[in-house]
């Protein structure tokens, strides 16, 4: 009769172990998963990227402020002086609000159209940002901060035109482009200063210069690249470029005033 228990005994404790090393086993794969995620992070070394900067050369233009008084409610969302950004330079040397852009590639470059929204902002009266990029397809969604009425005019050469007026406090319009342009202005009927431009591209790989100057483009598959540059006031131009696996090529534009 013990030597029966010692036995029972001995299988229970051989299924326990073999129970616990399956949760061992079982956590173990659990830990493993993230390795799969990462390995990711392979095939993205083995694309590259652009950087560069867009250059000004020349006297800056004299811009002139932006009057608002004729919506007293625009003019009292503002504090100071307001000047257009068509035509401004930063303050190293470089042009902000240059759209930059793939115009053509090594292959097929058009991917999955993006499942974000494009934000295009009323706020004080003037249009945030003001130069923006989106992919065919993609939702733009303009929405206001104002306590005034707006009205945005969009208007692509490629596509039927569209204005709609926008009371405060209104909800987002939305509307998506089903062709490329560079650019489709936006103005507002109401406030004749509100302007804005939109790059529809039909791939994601674009940019726009902020206050360095500076763009980035990354995730490019290897091979010579056709890359444009649009600035409102100075024009567009056009250069060739050789992207390599895992490098970022560097290339800059320079633009010259009148």
């Amino acid at each position: 009769m013990t030597n029966l228990r010692i036995a029972c005994m001995s299988a229970a404790a051989a299924v326990a172990l073999l129970v616990a090393g399956s949760d061992v086993l079982a956590t173990s794969r659990a830990h493993a998963i993230p390795a799969t995620v990462h390995q990711s992070s392979s095939s993205a070394s083995e694309t590259g990227g652009i950087t560069g900067k867009v250059y000004f050369h020349g006297t800056p233009p004299q811009l002139r402020p932006i009057l608002m008084d004729k919506d007293p409610v625009c003019a009292s969302e503002q504090s100071g002086t307001v000047l257009p950004e068509d035509g401004r330079v930063n303050t190293n040397g470089t042009l902000p609000n240059a759209f930059v852009y793939v115009e053509k590639g090594p292959a097929n470059l058009s991917a999955a159209v993006p499942a974000t929204q494009v934000t295009l902002t009323q706020n004080g009266c003037v249009y945030e940002p003001h130069v923006l990029g989106i992919v065919v397809g993609q939702t733009l969604q303009v929405v206001t901060s104002d306590p005034t009425t707006h009205n945005i005019h969009v208007m692509p050469k490629g596509s039927r035109s569209w204005n709609v007026t926008q009371q405060p406090g209104s909800q987002p319009i939305t509307s998506k482009f089903s062709h490329p342009e560079i650019m489709v202005p936006v103005r507002c009927n109401i406030h004749p200063w509100m302007e804005a431009y939109i790059g529809v591209v039909s791939n994601p790989y674009f940019a726009v210069t902020g206050n360095d100057g500076s763009f980035q483009i990354p995730g490019l598959p290897p091979g010579d690249y056709t890359l444009d540059v649009w600035v409102a006031s100075f024009g567009t131009q056009q250069r060739q470029i050789t992207v390599r696996p895992g490098e970022k090529a560097s290339i800059d534009f320079a633009f010259t005033g009148q």
